[in-house]
């Protein structure tokens, strides 16, 4: 409990203070955000906001992870320090963010809405994603087990295993499957961005059923002599995920203090992409791959909004399902304020991810 509070609480003051800061030095460059043509005409008046403020958040996780471990270390030096999978979580987050860094770089460097080819993100976060995916095989515990593992899961892991003919098969199913997530969640959160506060509103909620998740998964850890009934989950580090999905929480609440609507700063896709790796990582190394579909289902519905939108305009040649795409700015077309759209769909987005951590705590319920 006390990693979950100082996680949380040192990501909080690091991002609150930091991301000011951050706006000054942003704005004394000239780093300011380009709003495409097509979109709404009330966001031109967004065009010159700083952008690439998800480095703030970013940098806030990955020290007050540091810095938590490293106050409790001096508490207690018989506490266990970093994990694997607080490793590897922490690279996929930053991996990805580095990934959106270069995409805002080059947008501003070319002073247009556009950056990475879509081509070229793909094949970033395909690479990114083998390397998460292979190393989450790896590093077994004192007990055999590792951060991920080849069966697919929903609540825990499930009897479909993709090592089904073997382990080599197994490792590149995993790998596959493993890009499926990665990529889907980090361009649904990448998608759900564009409105003041909506993304990092949205992602404090997922986060939270991750704090959530992870802490019952670290008290019910079939790891502890205590737990003796079928419900235990096999989870390596669930303390040390918990801890991280404080600290994601911290940091985009001070974030956010600058965010919302009228926003004084942009998350930018540096924000976006490394939320969605965030995550990604959460359900993989949570043994929650499919519950992500539910925990994340705002992510999921305006992702799917686009997709639609694609495919009903090229099998009608032309003819459009929504005023636009994403979901948000079809509704925004409609009429309703910046805000409205916000809050509402953060209530989606809330009664997803009760849902979901109903659905966990359900099946808990159902073994134990």
């Amino acid at each position: 409990m006390i990693a979950l509070i100082l996680g949380g609480g040192l990501a909080l003051l690091f991002s609150l203070i930091g991301t000011p800061l951050f706006i000054r030095l942003l704005v004394r460059r000239g780093y300011g955000q380009f709003i495409r043509d097509d979109g709404p005409t009330s966001h031109h008046t967004k065009r010159g906001t700083p952008t690439m403020g998800g480095t703030v958040v970013v940098a806030a996780v990955v020290v007050s992870y540091l810095l938590t471990h490293l106050i409790i270390f001096l508490l207690n030096p018989r506490t266990e320090g970093p994990t694997i999978s607080g490793a590897l979580l922490l690279f996929l987050m930053c991996a990805m963010g580095g990934v959106g860094f270069l995409d805002d770089a080059l947008k501003i460097s070319k002073q247009r809405s556009l950056g990475l080819t879509a081509v070229a993100k793909l094949v970033l976060q395909g690479l990114i994603g083998i390397v998460f995916a292979v190393m989450a095989l790896g590093f077994p515990d004192a007990n055999g087990v590792t951060p991920a593992s080849t069966a697919v899961s929903f609540v825990r892991d499930t009897p479909v295993n993709l090592a089904f003919a073997g382990p080599a098969l197994g490792v590149v199913l995993f790998v596959i499957w493993a890009n499926l997530i990665v990529t889907g969640t980090t361009n649904g959160v990448n998608l759900t961005d564009g409105l003041d506060g909506l993304a990092a509103g949205a992602s404090i909620m997922v986060f939270s059923g991750y704090l959530i998740m992870g802490f019952w998964q670290y008290n019910q850890n079939c790891a502890s002599p205590r737990i003796a009934h079928g419900a235990c989950y096999t989870v390596r580090d669930p303390q040390d995920l918990a801890m991280l999905a404080a600290a994601l929480i911290g940091a985009l609440v001070g974030f956010l203090w600058w965010n919302t609507s009228p926003a004084k700063i942009f998350m930018g896709d540096t924000g976006s992409l490394a939320l969605g790796g965030a995550v990604a990582a959460f359900a993989i190394l949570s043994r929650t791959e499919l519950l992500l579909i539910v925990l994340a289902g705002l992510f999921v519905i305006i992702s799917l909004s686009v997709i639609l939108q694609v495919g009903f305009f090229k099998l009608t040649r032309g003819r459009r399902l929504f005023k636009m795409a994403p979901l948000q700015h079809h509704f925004e077309l409609k009429g309703w304020a910046e805000v409205t759209v916000v809050v509402r769909f953060w209530i989606v987005c809330g009664l997803c991810v009760a849902v979901a951590v109903g659905i966990f705590y359900a099946e808990w319920v159902a073994l134990a």
